[in-house]
């Protein structure tokens, strides 16, 4: 029934599955176990260990260096502060007040000396901050880190370059950036422009705050968002044409707008800028 080749196939399968056999039987594969002594397996154990160790701590939320004075509740939570430690500092920044220095930070949040000493490596405080102590002319300055009243205050309109050298973060680019940036735009409306210049900090902004404000304002003309047609609402800073269909459409599933916050709804509204936004509109 088979031809000779597929006889000789046969048997060369039959063959190879014989050899195997008699290879598994006759042959010994099991192998020794290995021997170690009480010494080797120690020096095992303590390098395993030193692993695990090295992988734990890599698990560790690590701590980069920030300043103290933007700690968010998460951030202080992950710290180890209490929540009544986060809202002292809260409390503190919400009068427009800065902590400059770790021991400063304690007495303003109360924490233990054991918590201090473990977190303040990582504080990081600006550059002038750092500085102020070897530099005489903060000492020396006119301008000091208590507000003005609006009477003593410069207005912002007129105020020089080296008038606003004078004041803690700003150099010689800051403040021809700050004039060349009210130039353009023909002079700051509100105080709240000067948000608008590249490179000012948080820190920068309420020093220049606590020693200008605009006194002579830049004339803007405001629309009622109420109102406004799509053309009038793009005239607006921040404000394109698909913010602007957004606008109106809420406007009429809303029936009109009541307040700024209102507009937080809207599609895709720069909620970042809402405090320039708010300058050019009424809501009459």
């Amino acid at each position: 029934m088979f031809t000779k080749q597929q006889r000789s196939g046969i048997f060369l399968l039959l063959t190879l599955i014989a050899s195997l056999q008699l290879t598994y039987y006759f042959i010994d594969f099991s192998s020794d176990p290995l021997a170690l002594n009480e010494a080797q397996m120690k020096e095992i154990q303590l390098e395993l260990d030193s692993l695990f160790i090295v992988k734990a701590q890599d698990k560790q939320p690590k701590i980069f260096p920030f300043n103290p004075n933007y700690i968010t509740d998460y951030k202080g939570y992950t710290l180890g502060m209490s929540v009544m430690e986060i809202d002292r500092l809260h409390n503190f920044r919400k009068e427009n007040k800065w902590v400059n220095s770790a021991r400063e930070f304690q007495t303003v949040t109360k924490v233990s000396d054991s918590l201090l000493a473990e977190i303040s490596p990582y504080f990081k405080f600006p550059e002038w901050v750092t500085n102020k102590q070897s530099n005489s002319s903060y000492k020396t300055s006119l301008f000091s880190n208590t507000p003005k009243t609006y009477e003593q205050k410069i207005d912002l309109n007129k105020a020089s370059a080296a008038q606003l050298q004078k004041v803690n973060g700003i150099g010689e680019k800051l403040s021809v950036r700050i004039v060349s940036y009210r130039d353009r735009i023909g002079g700051f409306h509100a105080d709240i422009e000067i948000k608008e210049v590249y490179g000012l900090s948080p820190e920068v902004i309420s020093g220049v705050l606590d020693q200008f404000t605009v006194k002579s304002p830049r004339p803007i003309k405001r629309i009622n968002i109420n109102t406004a047609t799509i053309d009038e609402l793009v005239t607006v800073k921040y404000i394109d044409y698909e913010i602007a269909h957004s606008i109106i459409e809420q406007r009429v599933l809303r029936e009109g707008f009541q307040k700024i916050e209102d507009l937080t709804k809207v599609k895709g509204f720069p909620v970042n800028k809402i405090e320039i936004i708010e300058l050019y509109l009424t809501f009459d």
